[in-house]
């Protein structure tokens, strides 16, 4: 391919030696170890093609729970509370994050499922927000405006997505970090990296990959916190391992998977998220990306039942973590 460009940002420091940047054609990214094959001919198929489980789904009455308890706002202990779907609050080493925040119908059509454990004005003193991609369900603009205003937070999030926010919250601050790169001056000592994922990034048929998608490390004096962001199964979580090889806690997705033909290049399904868990050679697993939105054809309810059938028969080396939406998990 002529004229690669390999872009990174150069103010912030590079953790893995020899590389370059993210290769980009001068439109677009892409994934130096896979073509890209999405299309919306297969999106088209997708949504115009029978679908054979249709019955099996509507059937399939389960939903997540949701804890209805602000205790872990008002606490100073470091915790993971899930907020549904890939929105997580952590608090690490004092310091208060929300990993791509998304509390409402998607675009005002999708339905949301699951409850919230808290009105999005509870939020105070949030200091960072992690933006793995651009995808509506990962990066939505009123979950972003309307909690700015009570805590000017600062997105740390991959290239061009930054701009992209700036554009919806006046004044922002944001830092925009290509893979295997480090964000700069945070605080409470705490350093994040970005991070590769096999997937891709869009808001409108027209903008495909002009912004960066990326997983997210966050490294305290005790813990490391891997958050998966949205990726199909592939070699960067055992390249991420050697990089990171103390993983207490990640967070996969484990959603999203059906038809195979259409989501298996950008989403795990439970058994390929268990296998990452085991690439990453993380101590807890924590899955993410299901019951929140129903954005795919396997029944809400499959994801957590696999997880628990596969932990039953101690397919998971991990301690798995399944939790309700709202329920305050502690880190030691």
């Amino acid at each position: 391919m002529a004229d690669i460009q390999y872009l990174k940002n150069d103010k912030l420091d590079i953790i893995l030696d020899g590389w370059k940047g993210n290769p980009h054609t001068g439109k677009r990214f892409f994934d130096p170890n896979k073509a890209w094959s999405g299309s919306f001919a297969k999106v088209w198929k997708w949504q115009t093609s029978p679908k054979p489980r249709a019955k099996e789904k509507k059937a399939d009455t389960w939903r997540l729970t949701t804890v209805k308890d602000k205790a872990f706002l008002n606490s100073k202990d470091d915790c993971i509370v899930w907020l549904g779907h890939a929105s997580f609050f952590i608090r690490a080493n004092g310091v208060q994050i929300i990993t791509d925040p998304v509390f409402y119908n998607l675009s005002g059509v999708v339905k949301r499922y699951s409850e919230m454990p808290c009105d999005v004005a509870d939020f105070k003193n949030i200091d960072y927000v992690l933006l793995s991609h651009g995808h509506r369900d990962h990066c939505d603009s009123r979950s972003l405006k309307e909690p700015y205003d009570n805590n000017k937070f600062e997105p740390l999030t991959g290239l061009n997505i930054g701009k992209l926010v700036a554009g919806w919250l006046p004044g922002l601050k944001y830092q925009e970090a290509g893979w295997y790169q480090q964000y700069a001056g945070l605080k409470g000592g705490l350093k994040i990296y970005y991070l590769p994922s096999q997937h891709w990034s869009n808001r409108y048929p027209w903008d495909t990959n002009e912004t960066l998608w990326g997983s997210m490390m966050i490294k305290t004096d005790k813990n490391h916190i891997f958050f998966g962001g949205d990726s199909g199964y592939c070699d960067y979580p055992k390249q991420i391992a050697t990089l990171f090889p103390s993983i207490d806690v990640a967070m996969i997705g484990v959603g999203a998977y059906t038809p195979d033909y259409m989501m298996h290049d950008v989403h795990t399904n439970p058994i390929e998220a268990v296998q990452i868990i085991h690439d990453l050679k993380a101590a807890n697993f924590i899955p993410m990306h299901y019951g929140t939105y129903d954005l795919a054809d396997e029944p809400m309810g499959e994801p957590e039942r696999m997880l628990v059938s596969l932990n039953s028969n101690s397919k998971i080396s991990a301690n798995l973590l399944i939790s309700s939406v709202g329920e305050t998990l502690r880190i030691k």
